[in-house]
């Protein structure tokens, strides 16, 4: 019973840290997106998670060479399909703001990446005909309601303050939460792909908590290709931005520039470490909820954080009326699917 509130409370943590990355992301000044992004994710993509699995694994090469190739492959590319939500979020979070894009997003990708996995394994009949899964599909639905209610708070929000958002737009901004959360739910994929190398870590000792860490090698690899091919791509091709420009601003700026998007990018990067964590203390054969436990965490730490920050302030009662209730919708769903868990 602990170790599965442990789990749920581990994977509040990452939700939170995920939640709050674009907050520094979003003070860098004087850089394009682009180039804050692609700073941000060498930290999130590839420093931080090739060092945690150099610390890990007694042998770095011969782990991933000990790796069947196809599913290396499979995992490389549900991370190059996440990889394409990632840019969409990053975007969404430009055009929507945090509380409306965050809630948007994440709905579709809480459905699709709890639900497919399972369905793809053929465990539907479990979702269905036991005590477990039918609180996991009934907190699906009651966190998706939460989500709903908190995108239309943070709708209204977004109206209301549509100037203070400087590149607000809406209609941009579904379509790229829409993409978002339909390719994001590649990174659920891609950990359902990975377990082989769970296995693999687990085989050598490394603990539970920890074995999903040699595997974000990967999984982030194919994302950050995306990743920054798009971003070069743009820095190399649009003539009102350029990567040479972003370099040539003063010294300080520079340095605070770096800390921040490396901050955000560290930030992010936690996200999925303590989702392990989280992970760890879920029961195995209810691997599937792990998801769903990450991503409602995810959208009720954005609405707080879009309160923290002032995103709300001025907006009227009524908007942070809904987005209190939508939290407190989401935060039952948690304990619907811990009450579930835990029977």
């Amino acid at each position: 019973m602990f170790a599965i509130f442990a789990g749920i409370a581990w994977h509040m943590v990452g939700a939170a840290s995920g939640a709050s990355f674009y907050a520094p992301i979003g003070k860098v000044k004087k850089w394009s997106w682009e180039t804050t992004w692609a700073v941000a994710g060498f930290f999130s993509w590839i420093l931080l998670p090739m060092s945690m699995s150099f610390m890990l694994l007694p042998d770095f090469r011969a782990f991933y060479a000990s790796i069947d190739a196809h599913v290396l492959l499979r995992v490389a590319l549900f991370g190059a399909m996440w990889g394409v939500g990632n840019v969409s979020y990053g975007l969404t979070m430009r055009y929507l703001g945090m509380s409306l894009g965050i809630g948007l997003a994440m709905g579709v990708t809480l459905a699709v990446g709890t639900l497919i996995p399972p369905l793809l394994h053929g465990q539907a009949p479990a979702l269905f005909t036991t005590r477990s899964g039918l609180f996991t599909i009934a907190g699906v639905v009651v966190a998706l309601l939460g989500i709903a209610i908190v995108s239309y708070a943070g709708h209204l929000k977004e109206l209301q303050l549509r100037g203070e958002l400087r590149e607000f737009n809406l209609k941009l901004g579904i379509f790229l939460a829409g993409m978002c959360g339909l390719f994001s739910s590649g990174m659920s994929f891609a950990i359902d792909a990975a377990r082989p190398m769970e296995a693999a870590a687990l085989h050598l000792g490394i603990s539970l908590l920890y074995a999903a860490m040699p595997s974000y090698v990967v999984i982030m690899g194919g994302g950050a290709l995306v990743n920054f091919s798009y971003c070069f791509f743009r820095l190399a091709l649009k003539r009102n931005i350029s990567l040479r420009s972003d370099l040539s601003q003063p010294r300080a700026m520079l340095l605070k520039n770096g800390i921040l998007a490396a901050t955000g990018g560290t930030m992010w990067y936690l996200q999925y470490f303590f989702y392990s964590w989280g992970a760890g203390n879920i029961p195995q054969h209810l691997y599937f909820v792990n998801w769903m436990l990450h991503m409602s965490g995810y959208v009720l730490f954005g609405g707080l954080v879009g309160l923290a920050l002032g995103e709300w302030k001025g907006v009227g009662s009524r908007p942070v009326r809904l987005l209190w209730v939508g939290m407190i919708i989401i935060i039952a769903a948690a304990n619907l699917v811990g009450l579930g868990m835990a029977s």
